[in-house]
């Protein structure tokens, strides 16, 4: 075909196209390639938050917004490839909240399924369905899908933890719902450590019957116990890939703590490299321990304990500490397990 044979038949699409976007018609052969990409073509980029320069700012907050005021006094941690979108990934959220001393963030519940993970200060306690649980650095504390919670601090200083969320997912699927307790503080009817004892210690209640995908009863994660088990992994010999690496899991089913996020703990002794890694689920890392770099595909980031740090779906991964390092980090990899669509691959 000549060239202005081509010519002529590039402007007869041209126009066909037109025409029928009129009826809301768009031509599959013309965007194909992004629909159904060799590989994952995702616009989440390599980010790193340094909490030092961050900490400022959500202080600042505190001093410009009640807790009452704002219902939740966050700071989102936004992807910078998709600003605007409340998003740290396609599917899930992060965010800096903090609580005052003498606050109390109210009572509300929602079917977006929620993780805590605490950064900084002491004083304050969430309570879930009934029961409060003392927020210490590194816990991980979880509000399942539609239960009631609010957090409170007693202290002296505030208290910032990062938030983790599947807003994004829910989202999309317009399955999100919520309400605003009666009171701003839950009745308490049970004692602090309550959930721990009946379900935390290999033991479970004699009637206790749970489905893979329900929310795990256990609703607080100490760190303390996080670390005692991480190091005690690490007189072994250390994964090329990971180092020393668990999952959490709710212990009725062995299943995620929550049916859209999976959380994990992760030891890298002082001096180790990791393999390259890549997975179809985003990541999000904070550091708890340590000092350490990661690179990100070809984004180099050193970090310390609070910084967080988000790796893009199917970008390589490697780690390499200075001294020993505690990661903390959550992703979707749940969902994608569930529906058959999880990939990992391990190089050399």
């Amino acid at each position: 075909m000549d060239m202005q044979a081509k010519a002529g038949v590039k402007q007869e699409r041209a126009d066909f196209y037109r025409r029928i976007s009129g009826h809301n018609l768009t031509p599959l052969w013309e965007v194909l390639g992004a629909l159904v990409p060799k590989s994952p073509r995702t616009p989440v980029a390599p980010a790193l938050w340094r909490y030092a320069e961050v900490r400022e700012q959500v202080m600042e907050a505190g001093r410009l917004i009640t807790a009452e005021e704002a219902e939740r006094r966050v700071l989102i941690l936004e992807n910078p490839a998709m600003r605007g979108n409340s998003s740290i990934t396609q599917s899930l959220y992060a965010g800096l909240q903090l609580i005052m001393p003498g606050e109390v963030a109210p009572a509300h519940r929602h079917t977006q399924s929620a993780l805590r993970l605490v950064l900084d200060g002491e004083g304050a306690y969430t309570a879930v369905d009934g029961e409060r649980t003392t927020m210490r650095r590194g816990d991980f504390i979880i509000t399942p899908s539609w239960t009631w919670h609010d957090h409170g601090n007693l202290g002296t200083e505030p208290v910032v933890w990062l938030d983790g969320l599947d807003i994004p997912t829910l989202r999309f699927f317009d399955a999100g719902f919520a309400e605003h307790g009666s009171e701003a503080t839950q009745q308490t009817s049970r004692p602090e450590g309550d959930a721990l004892a009946r379900y935390g210690h290999n033991m479970l209640p004699v009637d206790l019957k749970q489905e893979a995908a329900d929310p795990t009863k256990v609703f607080v994660y100490p760190f303390s116990q996080t670390k005692e088990a991480l190091e005690g992994i690490a007189r072994t010999a250390p994964d090329p890939h990971f180092g020393h690496k668990l999952r959490y899991v709710n212990p009725a089913t062995g299943a995620s703590p929550m049916p859209t996020i999976g959380a994990f703990a992760q030891l890298l002794p002082a001096g180790f490299e990791t393999a390259p890694y890549r997975s179809t689920d985003a990541t999000v890392y904070v550091c708890l321990e340590g000092e350490a770099s990661a690179q990100v595909g070809d984004e180099t980031y050193t970090f310390g304990p609070n910084d967080v740090f988000v790796v893009p779906s199917w970008h390589t991964l490697t780690l390499k500490a200075g001294e020993q390092t505690i990661l903390f980090s959550f992703s979707d990899r749940p969902m994608q397990q569930a529906i058959g669509l999880w990939r990992e691959e391990k190089m050399q």
